[in-house]
Formats: C-alpha cells, structure tokens, sequence
C-alpha cells in the first residue's frame, strides 16, 4: 500500500494478479522477440551465418507469445491489459539494441544466454503465483522451454555457426576493430608522440623557460589533434573502404594525438629545467617503445623492425628539437 502512495508508480512483482503476470508475460516475449530480430538485422550484413540464430530465437519468442496469448484469451477474455517491465519495480529490464552498440558477436550472444536466464527465473515466480492449473502448467512448461535456451544461441550456433564459421567472423570482428581503432589510434599516437618532439624540445632548450615549454606542448598536442581528428573523420566515409564510422575513427585519432603530445608536455610543469627535460626524455622513450609493441601487437610488424623505425624517427625528430633550440 505504502509503495503505492510513496513509490514512482511502478509496482512490485508480488502485488500483480494472475491476468497482470500473464500479461506481463506477453509483453516481455514480444519485446525479447523484437530484441532478438534487432540483433539479427544488426549483424546481418557482416555475420549472416549468426543472424540465422537470433532470427530463430526471435521465431521461439513468438510461439511462446502466441500460447500465451491464447491462455489469456481462454481465461480472462481478449482484452489485454497494457502492463510492461518497466511498470513492475522488481522486474528485470532489457536494454534494446541500440543501448549496446556496436554489435559485437561475443556481446550478443551473452546478452541473449543472459535474456534467457531471466525469462527462466520469471517464469518460476510466476508459476508460484498461479491457481489455476492450465496457467500453471503453462508457465512451467515455458520455464522449462526458458532454461533450455540459455545455451540456444550455442545450439543453434552448432546447426548455423560452425566453428569453422565462427572463427572467421570472430577475424572480421577483430579486423574491424583495428580498422575503426586501432589503425587511426596508432597513426595519432605516432604523430602525436613524434611530430611534436621537435617544437617542444627547441622551445625548452630556446628559452630554458619550464612553463613557456608546457604551453608550447600543450598547444601543439591539442591543435595536431583537432587536425588529425578532423583529418581522419573528413577524408573517409567509410562505406566504400570498410574502415567503419568516420566519427570514431575521427575521435581516437585526435584523442591519441594529443595524449602522444601531452605525454612529453606535461613533464615541463615541474619547474626546475633539467629535471623536467630528463623526465620528458624519458616519457619519450617508454612513448615510442609503446607504438613498437602496438605496431607488432595489432599490425604484425616484426617487432625490432618497427622499434628501429620508431625510435630512429623519434631520436631524429628528437636531435632536431634540440639543434634548433641551441641554435
């Protein structure tokens, strides 16, 4: 009574009638359905062979709304009352497809094993709170059919996703990846970390000035990010090359830039000159080391190859920075 008057007007589980749970029994079955067929359209294009199972799970969803459409119509009549989760306080929610983008094979199929196992444990309670034994009898039987899906998305996998066919969209999700992060993160890192050696290091060996150094680095690293950034999302729609959304190729680009800059900027806030310069050197060469081991990590450079070419860029850049500033 009193989370009626006090509550948000949602209600608890335990205040629901025997037509209420079977109505909100329906609801939850059509929206699990309607998850289930957002997932199969939204991986379709890239992981046919997986959209075949979220299109039968979404089929099981179905069957399972229409039996308990026709025990509702048998006894309580047509008229469904228009109760939903989000009205029942200790119901468990769903977030619909587009709360979880992007669609990663892996993420789907947990969440749907995950559906499952709550639909399961809802429908135990539920039965709990039945008399009539028709209802009752359905509900078990849906428990059941519920707790024999939570695997369904690996069952139906053996029948539509063999192995074979799972490595190889679990290859394209991971080419993806790099494509859309990891590729224009790197190029960032790369830019950031190098191409701004040489004005911050000439600018601290110009003027020995601490805090006129960090303005420099700072104003270097945030403006080649916004370049890069917005160099990186303009050229390249993505459609025609695969690379994925312009706008978050565009955003790792630009963030990694500045933080490659800021790494060997931010050491100038210390005050004193040379501690600052060696603590930026050294920031410098755990930086160049870290795009080697991602070059070899994620891109298949040998690795000694891409430390040559790395640090020998970076030292040059770095030799640069220092002649200038002496001069």
């Amino acid at each position: 009574m009193l989370s009626r008057v006090f509550g948000s007007g949602r209600r608890p589980f335990s205040s629901l009638s025997e037509q209420e749970i079977l109505a909100l029994a329906i609801s939850s079955e059509e929206d699990d359905g309607r998850i289930y067929r957002a997932y199969a359209d939204g991986i379709r294009a890239e992981f046919p062979q997986s959209a075949k199972v979220f299109d039968e799970m979404a089929d099981e969803e179905e069957s399972h709304r229409n039996r308990l459409i026709e025990r509702h119509r048998a006894r309580f009549g047509d008229t469904i009352p228009l109760i939903r989760r989000e009205h029942v306080s200790d119901y468990y929610q769903r977030k619909p497809d587009w709360l979880v983008r992007p669609l990663g094979i892996e993420k789907v199929r947990a969440q749907a094993e995950q559906m499952e196992i709550d639909a399961q444990r809802f429908y135990v309670e539920a039965a709990k709170r039945t008399t009539d034994a028709q209802t009752r009898k359905l509900l078990d039987d849906l428990a059941v059919a519920e707790k024999a899906h939570v695997s369904m998305a690996q069952r139906l996998g053996i029948k539509h996703v063999p192995e074979s066919v799972q490595q190889e969209e679990s290859e394209v999700e991971r080419r993806q990846f790099i494509l859309t992060y990891v590729q224009p993160g790197l190029a960032g890192l790369m830019d950031g970390s190098v191409s701004t050696l040489a004005p911050i290091f000439a600018a601290a060996f110009a003027t020995q000035d601490t805090w006129s150094t960090f303005l420099v680095g700072l104003s270097a690293a945030v403006g080649a990010g916004i370049s890069m950034g917005c160099t990186e999302a303009a050229h390249d729609d993505g459609k025609l090359s695969g690379r994925g959304s312009p706008l978050k190729r565009g955003l790792a680009n630009g963030v990694m830039t500045s933080l490659g800059g800021l790494g060997h900027a931010l050491p100038y806030l210390i005050p004193r000159f040379w501690t600052a310069t060696t603590v930026a050197a050294i920031v410098v060469f755990f930086e160049l080391w870290a795009i080697a081991f991602i070059q070899n990590r994620y891109m298949e450079t040998p690795f000694w190859r891409a430390a040559f070419q790395v640090v020998l860029g970076g030292a040059l850049v770095f030799a640069a920075g220092v002649l200038i500033g002496n001069a």
